[in-house]
């Protein structure tokens, strides 16, 4: 059941993303991603799971994580002059997986 309800909010995601990128305010589309869907289950989890000291933890590396989105963010802005949408978004995933990797290891580091 806990994961048909997980599944039923992504898919509402995925329609509210469809239903606003139709609007006039077709922009707000990319900010749904951002609703902290997962990060509220993810931290319920750990939270009951594990303690605070670990959410805590998990909270900073959330912080630390925004950095790859920001970096495919900004590749893809400066891709989809370049290329065609595919090929643009899929060059700014890549990116991404190299800075979020890049940051899991620096993390790992410290």
């Amino acid at each position: 059941m806990n994961l048909l309800i997980k599944a039923l909010i992504g898919a509402l995601m995925v329609l509210l993303i469809g239903v606003l990128s139709r609007t006039r305010n077709y922009y707000i589309a990319g900010l749904l991603p951002l609703f902290p869907t997962f990060a509220l289950m993810a931290h319920y989890i750990v939270g009951s799971e594990r303690g605070t000291h670990d959410l805590k933890t998990t909270i900073l590396f959330g912080m630390w994580a925004v950095v790859p989105y920001l970096a495919y963010l900004a590749s893809l802005y400066g891709l989809v002059d370049r290329f065609r949408l595919v090929p643009a978004l899929l060059m700014a995933l890549l990116v991404w997986t190299l800075t979020a990797a890049g940051a899991v290891w620096l993390w790992q580091r410290q």
